[in-house]
This record gives structure tokens, C-alpha cells and sequence, in this order.
């Protein structure tokens, strides 16, 4: 009789232990869902786009019956801002996505309001740091990139590129090359800080115009910004991480016949008629990323609660290098930028981060390149 109960306490005792271990995502017979919430519209050829490809590739590689998305443009624009924080919760309170993906500084207060009323909720959030000592935030994961570094090379070749007399549209005598933000925050400032390391690493005395659109969707706007930079600056090549108001950029570059580097997407690629003003474009992976974490998920290995900051070495950014992009630079040029990236990815050269920065040694940075 004790043999026997004690042979059924070991059984009880196993299926509880089996109860406990948490089963990963996907494998409970259903389609993985997720919904992709944009604070802005898909079209902007950057960083939207981007997410979006990432989980189009992601869905045509394991089929629709094992991963499926919807996603939702909020739009970007001050009266649609308002229903960001709403719309998010109304995505929750439906309970039929498995993860909701967003991004962006925006929106990190309505994801804490939505994380802490939805604990069961999970949460992909991109492109800038949450901070998980707020609260109890076990259901976001938080991926990250290394603008930084990929900026770092940009900002090499640009200074390479104005004092380049083989280069039709630069005079070698300005050595003045121009930086266009959307908002100035972390992230593109880390985006700014990097450029201007690359670029003095290389060329120690370069003047970089820096001019910021104050959102990231007035193409208009950054396009006023940039021919500015163009026209009275003495800019021979700029730099847009601006989203889709960066647009504007790559047409103030096809009006004063200057250089613009494209930004989250291949955006030569993309716009083919001014491609001959894109040298190359630096990719924030973020349609790769996403693809790694949902992956990750499915296994159950994806790590709630924490944070990652993906650089050259995790493939999270990258330098499109391509033939457009060996028919627009020299080949001493792609060496150097080839030199450079090992060099990162070895550690010999470290570079600068605006993450963690105070504003007064941002502009102390700044000021270096005036």
C-alpha cells in the first residue's frame, strides 16, 4: 500500500512540475498573432516600412497558419496623437494578439499604462529605452539598436566625400557636410553623435550643419531645412534621420545637386529617380530584429523584462553596400568604411553614445563641429 502511494505522489508530483514549465508561444495549435501599431503610416520608405517588410518576410517564410499580423496606422500628424494611447488599449482589451509590437519615445507612456493594466499582455517595443524600474514590467521585451555605430560610418564617408575632387557634385574647398534630424531626442542624437566622430576621425577640422524638423513626418519642412544647408552652407553632403519628413532632404539634394545618405531603409533602392543623390543608406534593422524576436518567442526564449542593443556584431544595423553603392563611392573610399566597421566590431574604435548624455554635453559636441 505505501508502494502504491507513493508511486501515485510521484506521478501528481511530475504532472505538476510539467504544469509549471511555460509553454512557448505558437505551439498551442493556433496562429501566432501579433499587431504591428505605428505611431505614424506605412510609405514613409524608412523606418515604418521597415517593421512592416520585416514581419511581411517573416510571414511569408513560416506560412499564415503559423504567424499572422495586423497592422494598424495611427498616424503621425499633432491631431492624430490623441488616439495613440486609446487605440493601444483597445488592442489589448481584444486579447487575440499574442504580442503587440511598437515603437518609437512617443509612445512609452501609454505602454507603461497599457503593460501595467495588461499584465498577460505581451509587448515588443523598438527604438528607444523603456525603463523597467518604473515597475513591474515582465511583459516587455525592449529591443534597441546601435545607430551609433552605423552613423559613425556616414559620417566617415561624407567627410571623405567633400574633399573629394573625383566626386561631381562637392567642392573639396568647404569641407561642410549636414546633419538632419527629425526630433531632438536620444535616439537621433546618438544618430548625430556618431556621425560627427566618424566624420572627425577622418577629417578633424569638418563643419557639420545640424538642423532638426521638429517631427518626423513635414518632408516639406526638412526639405526647406536642407536646402538651406545646401544652398548657404556650403553642405556638399547631408545626412537624413527624419522618417518620412527626411524625404525631403533627398529632394533638396536633387534641387541643389548634392549628396544625401538615406536612413532605416534602402532608400535608392526605393526611389530610384533620385538615386544618383544617395550614395548608400545606413539600415536600422528593424524589420530583422523583429523577425529574431518573434522567432525567439515562438521558441519561448524571447527574455520579457530586459533589454537589447543590437549593433554590427547582432546585425541590428548595417551599411547598404551594394553596386549602386560601389558605382557612387571610389574604391579607397568602401575601404576605408570596410577598414572602419572591423575596427568597430573589433572594439578598436569605440564609438560615442548621446544615450545617458546630458543635453549640455550634447551641445558641447555640437559645438565642435560649428
Amino acid at each position: 500500500m505505501k508502494k502504491v502511494l507513493s508511486l501515485f505522489l510521484a506521478v501528481v508530483m511530475i504532472l505538476s512540475l510539467t504544469a509549471c514549465v511555460q509553454e512557448p508561444a505558437g505551439e498551442k495549435g493556433d496562429t501566432y498573432k501579433a499587431a504591428l501599431l505605428l505611431n505614424g503610416t506605412l510609405g514613409d520608405k524608412s523606418f515604418f516600412d521597415s517593421a512592416n517588410d520585416g514581419l511581411e518576410k517573416l510571414r511569408d517564410e513560416l506560412g499564415k497558419d503559423v504567424f499572422d499580423f495586423k497592422v494598424e496606422q495611427m498616424g503621425a500628424t499633432a491631431t492624430d496623437e490623441p488616439k495613440w494611447a486609446p487605440t493601444l488599449l483597445d488592442f489589448c482589451e481584444t486579447g487575440e494578439y499574442d504580442v503587440i509590437i511598437i515603437g518609437t519615445y512617443q509612445m512609452i507612456e501609454g505602454l507603461a499604462d497599457a503593460a501595467t493594466q495588461f499584465p498577460e499582455q505581451k509587448f515588443i517595443f523598438f527604438d528607444e529605452t523603456f525603463d523597467f524600474s518604473s515597475g513591474d514590467f515582465n511583459n516587455i521585451y525592449n529591443v534597441l539598436y546601435k545607430q551609433n555605430e552605423v552613423s559613425f560610418l556616414v559620417g566617415a564617408a561624407a567627410a571623405m566625400m567633400t574633399t573629394d575632387e573625383r566626386l561631381p557634385m562637392v567642392d573639396p574647398a568647404t569641407k561642410s557636410i549636414g546633419f538632419l534630424g527629425g526630433m531632438e531626442n536620444p535616439i537621433i542624437n546618438d544618430f548625430l553623435l556618431g556621425y560627427i566622430q566618424g566624420a572627425k576621425h577622418v577629417e578633424p577640422d569638418i563643419k557639420v550643419a545640424i538642423g532638426y524638423v521638429g517631427d518626423f513626418w513635414d518632408s516639406a519642412k526638412g526639405k526647406d531645412i536642407a536646402l538651406v544647408q545646401y544652398q548657404s552652407g556650403g553642405v556638399d553632403v547631408g545626412y537624413n534621420v527624419a522618417g518620412a519628413a527626411g524625404l525631403g532632404q533627398i529632394e533638396a539634394a536633387e534641387v541643389a545637386k548634392r549628396y544625401a545618405f538615406g536612413v532605416d531603409s534602402d532608400q535608392a533602392a526605393l526611389l530610384p529617380e533620385q538615386a544618383e543623390y544617395i550614395p548608400t543608406s545606413a539600415l536600422k534593422n528593424v524589420g530583422n530584429s523583429l523577425i529574431r524576436a518573434i522567432k525567439l518567442d515562438l521558441e519561448g526564449k524571447l527574455q520579457y523584462g530586459t533589454a537589447e542593443s543590437l549593433g554590427f556584431a547582432e546585425g541590428g544595423v548595417n551599411l547598404v553596400k551594394d553596386a549602386h553603392y560601389e558605382e557612387m563611392l571610389p574604391d579607397d573610399i568602401r575601404a576605408k568604411i570596410d577598414e572602419l566597421e572591423q575596427d568597430i566590431i573589433d572594439g578598436k574604435i569605440v564609438v560615442d553614445t548621446a544615450l545617458g548624455k546630458t543635453q549640455e554635453e550634447i551641445e558641447a559636441i555640437k559645438a565642435t563641429v560649428e
